[in-house]
């Protein structure tokens, strides 16, 4: 006998304000509890100390995930100049203080040389894995492992604020996939003489949402709460404020076909279609229904990539 699944069969993305002091994982185990979810997993881990934008996917939207982990982040970033950190943050222990002599202008020179393509190596205190194991939990037993050098790129890092008077720097960068802003505030202290760690870190942004879709925990909290005063189910007022799965596609090309070939492309079967495919990636809609992603297969057809198991045209 099957072993029935705990929760509600839910689909959709929502975007998690994180709160600071908690892992990514907490907060994706607490909002998942809160829409009582099967199944739910984020997309991008942020650090304990950082805030903001945790797209959390429910059901079926677990299948695009990788959507999201590769696009493009927004951050704003605060940083404190004339210390440095085990971690390059605030939770690390200072390790080496200097004296901070740098002006407005020679700080805008420095950050204006982050712009563009760059390789970065990844902090000990990433969540990448070495050997099955997460880097911090080396870093934490003091040991160092290799790490890949990766290929980033800082679209966009503005000064927004400079206080000479307490030696902090706050920015805004706009970066691709897997680039470590805490590395970014670290060389650039490094580049300037005198140390730096990021004290705050709130992401903005993920792609195309927009911040202001972000929902906390404690709104979750408060609207469940008011289902149960008002003796409705929760789903009444938590449910509206999913995103569709195929938010996380908008940037693929889309491709629609027919009820009957919709049909087809759910059991597997490639669709002959009288047009030319683009390479990678395809959002499919049949009949106006959004039913999975696929790719071009060798003979130039149509062919299931993902495919959604319980939302398939009849």
């Amino acid at each position: 006998m099957a072993k029935r699944s705990k929760g509600r069969p839910i689909d959709g993305i929502l975007l998690l304000n994180k709160p600071q002091g908690i892992s990514s994982n907490k907060a994706l185990q607490q909002a998942k509890g809160i829409y009582f979810a099967q199944k739910a997993g984020h997309t991008g881990a942020l650090d304990p100390l950082a805030t903001g934008m945790l797209p959390i996917c429910f059901g079926e939207a677990t299948k695009f995930t990788q959507f999201l982990l590769d696009t493009d982040k927004t951050y704003v970033v605060r940083a404190k100049l004339g210390e440095r950190t085990t971690t390059s943050d605030s939770d690390g222990e200072v390790v080496e203080t200097r004296d901070v002599n740098v002006t407005t202008e020679q700080l805008a020179a420095e950050i204006e040389k982050f712009l563009g393509e760059s390789d970065q190596y990844p902090s000990m205190y990433s969540a990448l894995k070495y050997e099955g194991k997460p880097l911090y939990k080396y870093a934490r037993e003091g040991i160092e492992v290799p790490r890949k050098c990766r290929k980033i790129n800082v679209f966009s890092l503005s000064l927004d604020e400079f206080d000479e008077t307490n030696n902090e720097v706050q920015m805004t960068a706009h970066v691709s996939k897997g680039t470590y802003i805490r590395t970014i505030v670290d060389d650039l202290g490094e580049n300037l003489g005198c140390g730096a760690h990021v004290i705050m870190l709130h992401r903005s942004a993920v792609g195309h949402y927009p911040k202001d879709k972000m929902v906390s925990l404690e709104h979750l909290e408060t609207l469940l709460a008011k289902a149960k005063e008002e003796e409705v189910a929760p789903s009444t007022y938590l449910d509206e404020l999913l995103l569709p799965m195929d938010s996380a596609l908008v940037d693929l090309p889309v491709v629609e076909i027919s009820k009957e070939q919709g049909v087809a492309f759910s059991h597997g079967q490639a669709v002959v279609l009288g047009t030319d495919l683009p390479e990678g990636a395809i959002k499919v809609l049949a009949d106006g229904m959004f039913i999975g992603t696929g790719e071009r297969n060798p003979d130039g057809h149509l062919k299931s990539k993902r495919g959604l198991s319980n939302q398939q045209p009849e």
